[in-house]
């Protein structure tokens, strides 16, 4: 059975107790997890698993690898305490759902144009377009939508469309719902205060960079 996503239940605890399901040599896997494994763009949670450092999170499929120093003693069927960094999980929360928003209001205002890659790191996130012309002339009209949905502190809804295939999606009722497997705030208020910067990388593609104030 694959790894229990904990972090989709309960995407601010902090820590959790776990089983090692697998060992393949510096490689684990646990029966259930609060460590996010890169995917959709957002980058891996990062934190420990019994004070073993994890150095890389991998999800294959349903199940989430994760890779711990060489020097690790751990056992299958071993009770371990999962510790998540905290802080770096929350500025992945905020900057993704910051770039969630930014991407849809590009796509209800502006003709849905072609998003061609994102990522969300804890320093900053990105989305990218195939678009013409300086994407910054949008800024004012998105930053003031934006501070608006912020300022709202809507509910952000979290839930399966398909539990089988891991499916999730977001809503904020009346402005969108979104598929998307990250983790996700509460509320829109939580995403604070942001900048936008335009990043030009030629071939009519130009990027929307997000970092928080």
């Amino acid at each position: 059975m694959a790894t229990k996503k904990i972090f989709w239940e309960d995407p601010y605890l902090t820590q959790l107790d776990a089983k090692v399901s697998s060992i393949n040599e510096n490689i684990v896997t646990l029966n259930q997890t609060i460590l996010y494994a890169f995917s959709g763009g957002q980058e891996s949670d990062q934190g420990t698993i019994e004070e073993y450092t994890v150095l890389e999170a991998n999800k294959v499929g349903k199940e989430i690898y994760y890779t711990l120093n060489d020097n690790h003693t751990l056992k299958e069927n071993q009770s371990v305490k999962v510790v998540l960094d905290w802080e770096r999980r929350y500025r992945l929360m905020r900057l993704h759902f910051a770039a969630e928003l930014i991407l849809e209001l590009v796509y209800q205002n502006y003709d849905h144009p072609e998003k061609i890659g994102a990522h969300i790191s804890a320093e900053k996130a990105r989305v990218d377009f195939y678009w013409d012309g300086n994407i910054s002339s949008i800024f004012p009209n998105l930053m003031s939508k934006l501070n608006e949905i912020i300022a709202a502190d809507y509910p952000i809804l979290s839930e399966f469309e398909e539990y089988e295939n891991e499916r999730r999606t977001w809503e904020i009722v009346g402005f969108a719902k979104v598929s998307c497997g990250g983790t996700h705030l509460k509320s829109t208020s939580e995403v604070g205060s942001i900048l936008l910067k335009r990043v030009n990388i030629g071939g009519g593609k130009e990027k929307i960079e997000i970092t928080l104030q």
